[in-house]
């Protein structure tokens, strides 16, 4: 009997996990039936606010993780997310918008575009390694914007996120068959068909970039420890071919093809390095990593910062090598390194070149594909978005559904949309996140509530206040104005006065434990000063695209995701209140017991009412 009660658990079980129903997507209070979800509709007002000024703590962060039903094995140390690190970032980027970049905006400066790019997307993982190492969950700037800025931030960045990578990998999965082209001796539009009837931009569609992303998604759901290990491997042998372009490139180096050094000037430069930010990001993924790093304490701030100088030394070396090559304006804007070589005599040396760019792509549709999971369950965690999408397979340890999830989405944007539009796009949506993530570190070392005195609080608001606006101010003026210098006397001086009266006139309230960002708050009010500034040099088609997604995002949080958050949290203060868990969702709203509470105070809370 005890048998048959085993099997028909197990069966339970097996149906449970393979059948859905409407409580898998909607089970809170609110959506039980019409009644409730016209009465909780009407009381939207008060909602948003409470989810607006509420923040979550590091403790509710780590107590969300059981809500997946299974645990993510750590498998992973410092050597895997180096190479995860590099693997996730070195692919289309540098293989297709250097050429595309040097020919239409900078030239052979397009080496400075991507220095600049670089060093912003630099002290972007300096702030990303200090919340990884601090809060070590699958959500990665998501939880840290929850933790920091509240739960309504938290969603508009999730969002962004995941556009961000549904996009980027569509854009990768794009260049895929461009390469593949090359390698199979063809031009590299030849494998797409047009299609007259759709609109330009979005009329040539890409089969085999749909193929490639489906071979992704079964990779990404069997193990995270064998992703990494194909993950090694290729980006091993994509290492020996960037070594190989880089020294037969010098060997077929003309210094003639440097001069004029930079045809468009600065405006140029900046605006190259707008669009080459796309081949820094996939970075932020192996934070989300920390739920299976074994020491994320050692581990992150060696795999992040390691990963991101080695990246960016390859970059710029790579795009000097191109130029050298060839004059900029006759690099092919799809297939640039594989047309150079064959332009300059070394057919053969495309077919290695294609190999090499094809082993980059698919290293970085990997590691993206393993992220972006992640992150889609760490926030269906929070029930902002289904839970159904959080469950943790048991036997691989991976987030299989979310896994299937974001690549169908991907591969349904790779199908038609071209790269130039999904650049751009890609572009405003990280530079946006990045901004937010280091002013959560600004926040996170300056305000704690219950530590923070009100006028140090009011004085944090103010100078933050004045490091935004300069810097929007800054980005502003640069978009509007192609000679104009006067605004920038008067915003820079403003951002400089903010960060120094931030530094001198509010105490910091919090040191990190583990790891910290050094030279704060210089070092994030910068990463803020330069995101926001590249945002100034996209074209405004992008942020038109950009502004109808954002309202698509408000739509669905005011008529889904706040009821379903709000109705979550209330439950977990409840179970808190009646002693059923000894962490609060939100800290500082739950009586806890008076041993909880004084650990609290030792160790220092983590929320509080937003700032």
């Amino acid at each position: 009997m005890e048998g048959d009660d085993k099997s028909e658990s197990s069966g339970l079980r097996k149906r449970r996990m393979c059948s859905c129903t409407k409580d898998d997507f909607l089970p809170e209070e609110s959506f039980k039936s019409w009644g409730n979800y016209v009465s909780a509709f009407k009381q939207t007002p008060a909602r948003l606010l409470d989810r607006v000024t509420t923040r979550s703590s590091l403790e509710a962060e780590l107590e969300v993780k059981a809500r997946s039903g299974g645990q993510m094995k750590k498998t992973l140390n410092w050597w895997d997310l180096i190479w995860f690190g590099m693997g996730a970032v070195i692919g289309a980027g540098i293989f297709v918008l250097t050429g595309q970049e040097a020919h239409n905006h900078a030239g052979p400066a397009v080496v400075l575009s991507y220095a600049f790019s670089g060093l912003s997307a630099l002290l972007s993982v300096f702030c990303y390694t200090e919340f990884a190492v601090e809060i070590p969950v699958a959500g990665g700037s998501f939880a840290y914007l929850r933790v920091e800025l509240g739960d309504f931030v938290a969603f508009i960045a999730a969002g962004n996120i995941l556009l961000e990578y549904i996009i980027g990998g569509a854009a990768v999965a794009r260049s895929w068959t461009s390469y593949f082209a090359t390698l199979c001796n063809h031009q590299p539009e030849d494998f797409r068909f047009q299609v007259d009837g759709l609109a330009k931009d979005f009329n040539q569609l890409d089969p085999i970039a749909v193929g490639v992303i489906i071979v992704i998604c079964i990779f990404a759901v069997l193990s995270t420890k064998g992703s990494s290990r194909l993950n090694y491997i290729a980006s091993v042998v994509h290492m020996v071919v960037i070594i190989f372009i880089i020294i037969a490139g010098f060997i077929k180096a003309d210094t003639k093809n440097y001069t004029p050094f930079a045809p468009h000037e600065v405006r140029g430069i900046f605006k190259a390095s707008a669009v080459l930010f796309f081949a820094y990001v996939g970075f932020d993924a192996v934070s989300t990593m920390a739920e299976e790093t074994k020491n994320p304490a050692r581990d992150i701030p060696i795999g992040l910062v390691g990963s991101m100088v080695i990246t960016t030394t390859i970059y710029c070396v790579l795009a000097v090598v191109l130029c050298l090559m060839q004059p900029y304006d006759d690099i092919d804007v799809n297939a640039p390194f594989s047309v150079a070589f064959k332009k300059v005599g070394w057919g053969w040396a495309q077919y290695v070149v294609a190999a090499g760019a094809l082993k980059g792509m698919t290293s970085v549709l990997l590691v993206s594909a393993v992220g972006q999971a992640r992150y889609l369950t760490h926030i269906a965690r929070t029930h902002m978005m289904p839970p159904w999408f959080a469950r943790v397979d048991p036997k691989t340890g991976t987030p299989i559904i979310a896994t299937i999830v974001m690549l169908a989405a991907t591969a349904v944007i790779a199908f038609f949309t071209d790269l130039g539009v999904l650049a751009n796009l890609l572009s405003i949506a990280t530079l946006f996140i990045f901004m937010l993530v280091a002013l959560a570190l600004i926040v996170r070392r300056y305000y704690v509530s219950g530590v923070t005195t009100e006028g140090n609080r009011r004085k944090l608001v103010v100078f933050l206040v004045l490091i935004l606006a300069s810097s929007i101010g800054t980005s502003l003026y640069w978009g509007v104005s192609e000679d104009g210098w006067i605004g920038y006397c008067v915003t820079v001086p403003v951002w400089i006065l903010a960060t120094v009266g931030l530094w001198l006139l509010v105490p910091q309230a919090r040191a990190p434990k583990l790891w910290g960002v050094p030279l704060v708050p210089w070092l994030p009010s910068a990463s803020i000063a330069i995101n926001i500034f590249l945002l100034g040099s996209i074209d405004g088609k992008s942020f038109v695209r950009f502004s109808v997604w954002s309202a698509f995002l408000l739509v669905y949080y005011l008529l889904f995701g706040l009821h379903a958050s709000y109705d979550t949290a209330k439950l977990y203060e409840l179970e808190a209140a009646q002693g059923k868990t000894y962490r609060n969702v939100e800290e500082g709203r739950v009586p806890q017991p008076a041993a909880a509470a004084e650990e609290d105070k030792t160790v220092g809370a983590d929320g509080g009412n937003a700032l």
